[in-house]
């Protein structure tokens, strides 16, 4: 049980980082949401959302980032 308390806590907190990082993202000007790919529908009652471009993106950069710390730990 303690292990699972742990586990949630370090999923917590990546996920509060990465709530910080887009929040610094968005003032620095980075278009992360608008990019191009990223679908959007609003009618009249209902409102629709795809971010595909910026979550292949974010796929592009982290798989890098993990790349480069898997080739360091070699």
């Amino acid at each position: 049980m303690q292990d699972l308390g742990k586990t949630l806590v370090v999923i917590g907190l990546v996920i509060a980082g990465i709530g910080v990082a887009m929040l610094v993202a968005s003032r620095i000007g980075l278009p992360l949401g608008r990019l191009p790919g990223d679908f959007t529908y609003r009618g009249k009652n209902v409102s629709f959302y795809f971010p595909l471009g910026t979550s292949i993106a974010i796929s592009i950069v982290l798989s890098a980032i993990l790349y480069l710390l898997s080739r360091m730990r070699r």
